[in-house]
């Protein structure tokens, strides 16, 4: 095994763990794969050295607190150099506990949701004690938040006013409102809170104001304190619902009467153009009725009545060649709507096909890819967690070398069967490609995922393939990753994918997942 190798072994370790590449993290998994591959690095050996040197008790200590790395060695000597006695050493490290505790108490109530969920799990691990492992381990999500913070949200509010990134109360209290005027709340009095609401009573479309909206406005005019008091609700809601009844009457008759001249206008046209002969005539009836409609209606519609007046115009001047052209052309447009309704249906079956498999009638990979980022949206937004499994028959390309594709594809469209079986309405699941299929489970933990994916595979071990006479052993893989354990989704893809290649290199016919 080369150096390279253990290079590659440690970036794939990384990414499995979560880890983010710093030079100590690198260092410890580089000689942790060297360990592994049996092979001899000089800089991997620095702690046996020094730790050969020290006399029998320190040797006993390192080994009871399970020292692994230079860092923690050089943290334990430190330790060792700083305890004056054990009794004291105790109070201290009780000390350094109730202290961490009231940090993390703290970090809980301050608005960040990322931290404050880390506070949480802080004040977990150290009422119920932990390993050096776990400590390391919630070091190591700490140490990826700092990273990874991201405090530029607050410039979409420098329009707004000044930002203190480093005080958020300031912040807010310097933020300014439209017009440059900053948010006092002396300001917003009862005075002019029942200014603006009385303004919104009046009927926006209606012309006349009602009765008791008008009583009710001049009530919280004189007396806007009212506005403090439950009493008042129900008087408001009243004025709101009549504005909006006054409203709708208003428009209910504009309508009305736009409506008896569209039908009018409407029925003209069909007989002009059903009888070609009589259309001059006919159009010069309509403008005469469109001249009496203006003088009747309110003087509101005016404006819509010349325009629909202008129209009768218009049409007057094309009526016959548009007669004529309807005409001539009745056969054309005829077919030209069958062709439209029959390329409609092409399409429709073209939609359902580009989204689906041919073979086994799963969703297909492009299918797969849109419903997986409608999956990671609505975890982002409402922390929907989900799960996901590939699949993978296994040696599967002997089954084709053997018994001919068309086996292949039988086998293929039967395992599509029972994936279907066994999943649930919410599930989604799809062939990736070849012999992959991907089940992507919503809302499902590790454990359930896991679960579903050994009741698939004990179901196809145990089912008998026949085809044409042939029976065929098949057995499948699988690799399982949980989205709220990996910092994205292309990191949860790839871990599913990298476990299920675990499990093809473990002996097949079984389901990997992080322990």
């Amino acid at each position: 095994m080369t150096i390279q190798t253990i290079i590659n072994s440690t970036m794939k370790r990384l990414k499995l763990e979560g880890k983010l590449l710093t030079p100590d993290v690198y260092a410890e998994a580089f000689c942790k794969e060297a360990k592994k591959a049996k092979m001899n690095i000089e800089d991997c050996d620095h702690l046996l050295k020094f730790t050969k040197r020290l006399n029998a008790d320190f040797q006993k200590d390192l080994s009871n607190y399970h020292i692994h790395s230079m860092n923690e060695f050089v943290c334990f000597l430190i330790a060792k150099l700083n305890r004056t006695n054990p009794t004291q050493a105790s109070d201290t490290i009780e000390a350094y506990i109730l202290l961490a505790k009231k940090v993390f108490q703290a970090i809980e109530v301050l608005h960040n949701r990322e931290a404050a969920d880390l506070a949480r799990k802080g004040l977990e691990i150290l009422n119920l004690g932990a390993s050096s492992n776990q400590i390391d381990s919630f070091r190591q999500l700490w140490v990826n938040f700092l990273t990874t913070y991201d405090d530029t949200f607050l410039q979409k509010l420098k329009n707004y006013g000044n930002i203190d990134s480093k005080n958020l109360r300031k912040t807010i209290e310097n933020l300014h409102i439209v017009d440059g005027e900053k948010i006092q709340s002396s300001e917003l009095s009862f005075e002019k809170i029942s200014k603006l609401l009385t303004a919104s009573f009046v009927p926006s479309i209606a012309s006349s104001v009602n009765d008791t909206i008008s009583e009710i406005s001049q009530k919280i005019r004189n007396h806007p304190d009212l506005l403090e008091k439950d009493t008042i609700e129900k008087e408001i809601k009243r004025a709101i619902a009549l504005r909006i009844a006054l409203d709708k009457e208003s428009v209910k008759g504009m309508m009305e009467s736009i409506d008896g001249v569209l039908d009018q206008l409407s029925l003209h046209l069909i007989d002009m153009i059903e009888s070609s002969d009589n259309s001059n005539d006919e159009i010069q009836e309509i403008k005469k009725e469109l001249e009496s409609y203006t003088e009747e209606s309110s003087s509101n519609f005016q404006t819509t009545h010349k325009k629909l007046y202008t129209i009768a115009l218009a049409l007057e001047e094309n009526t016959q060649t548009l007669s004529n052209d309807l005409k001539g052309h009745s056969s054309e447009v005829t077919g030209l709507s069958s062709r439209v309704k029959k390329l409609e249906k092409d399409l429709e079956s073209a939609k359902k096909e580009l989204k689906e498999d041919f073979l086994t009638k799963l969703s297909n990979r492009r299918a797969l890819n849109d419903y997986m980022k409608v999956k990671e949206a609505e975890f982002k937004r409402y922390e929907r967690n989900y799960s996901l499994v590939m699949f993978d028959l296994d040696n599967f390309k002997n089954v084709n070398d053997t018994y001919g594709h068309d086996t292949g594809d039988a086998i293929l469209v039967a395992f599509a069967k029972i994936l279907t079986q066994e999943c649930r309405r919410v599930d989604i699941i799809g062939r990736y490609g070849g012999e992959e299929f991907i089940a992507l489970l919503s809302e499902t933990d590790m454990q359930g995922a896991v679960a579903f994916a050994q009741k698939v595979r004990k179901k196809v071990e145990h089912s008998h393939f026949i085809y044409k006479s042939n029976r065929i052993e098949i057995t499948v893989s699988a690799g399982v990753a949980e989205r709220k354990k990996y910092a994205s989704f292309e990191a949860t893809l790839k871990a599913s994918d990298n476990y299920l290649y675990i499990a093809k290199n473990s002996g097949r016919n079984r389901v990997e997942h992080k322990k």
